[in-house]
């Protein structure tokens, strides 16, 4: 019997298919890994925003975990949108028992600029979560609503980022660029001790539905294979750059990336519009 790694993703829906578990299982399925989801809220999103949010009952929530963690245990974890403080300690229960690698993409506004997470949540994020992270992965605002910190460079980026794994206890850090200006988009790996630096040609696009998503699920797929946390990261931040260059072009609004991207290296890609700069 071959040796198939899982990845649980535990997080909000997308029905438009770009972001959210939808993202994260055809990463996981991509990356060669067993997908498996536990909904934390039902979304109404597509490339325009969001419509409307239902959160689940933090009970089904629970049954859902014991669900997958009764029978095929996962060999890793990422965890997107959680709204509640109750949800959180709910999964943190969950999590402080099992061995899996545990990645945190701190999800707290769509796409469009829809806030997903309550100011309270994000406190209860620091204190029940992110203490129990193998990798937490913010993007700039993100990562701002965090640490308190106005960042609008490097250092203060890697400021930011001391805070997260010094203050608050996650083992280690991506702090994602793409908000920053500049030629390149360029990421921070930080680990405690050093950091390492992730940079790709900036893409001139608006289809970026999805890609902290997709990111971070790449990642955790990686690390559900065994591989280190530095090339984990590697491969995941290869995976956007492709997922973004080969534009899908779907949509009114913010497009979805490309999930099968990478595997059209080589292949003329369709002209589009530049409207926004990831």
């Amino acid at each position: 019997m071959p040796d198939i790694k899982s990845a649980l993703t535990i997080a909000g829906t997308d029905p438009s298919g770009g972001a959210g578990i939808q993202a994260d299982l055809k990463t996981f399925q991509e990356r060669d890994v067993y997908g498996m989801s536990v909904v934390t809220s039902l979304v109404a999103q597509n490339t325009l925003g969001v419509q409307a949010v239902h959160h689940v009952p933090v009970e089904f929530l629970e049954q859902q975990l014991e669900s997958i963690f009764s029978d095929i245990t996962p060999a890793a974890v990422k965890t997107g949108m959680i709204a509640s403080e109750e949800m959180m300690r709910c999964i943190a229960a969950v999590l402080s028992k099992t061995k899996a690698v545990y990645v945190m993409d701190p999800v707290m506004y769509a796409k469009s600029g829809h806030a997903l997470m309550g100011e309270d949540s994000r406190d209860a994020l620091k204190t029940h979560l992110v203490p129990l992270a193998a990798l937490i992965t913010p993007n700039i605002p993100e990562a701002e609503e965090l640490t308190g910190i106005h960042i609008v460079d490097e250092n203060s980026m890697k400021a930011a980022a001391k805070i997260i794994v010094r203050e608050y206890g996650a083992k280690a850090v991506l702090m994602k660029g793409g908000h920053m200006e500049g030629t390149s988009a360029a990421d921070w790996l930080y680990d405690g001790s050093s950091f390492t630096a992730y940079t790709a040609e900036r893409i001139q696009t608006k289809h970026t539905h999805g890609t902290g998503c997709t990111y971070s699920a790449a990642i955790t797929a990686e690390l559900a294979k065994g591989r280190s946390l530095q090339e984990a990261v590697r491969i995941g931040k290869d995976f956007v750059t492709d997922a973004i260059s080969y534009s899908l072009q779907l949509g009114k609004g913010n497009g979805p990336t490309n999930h099968w991207g990478y595997r059209l290296q080589g292949v003329p890609v369709q002209e589009e519009q530049h409207d926004e700069v990831y």
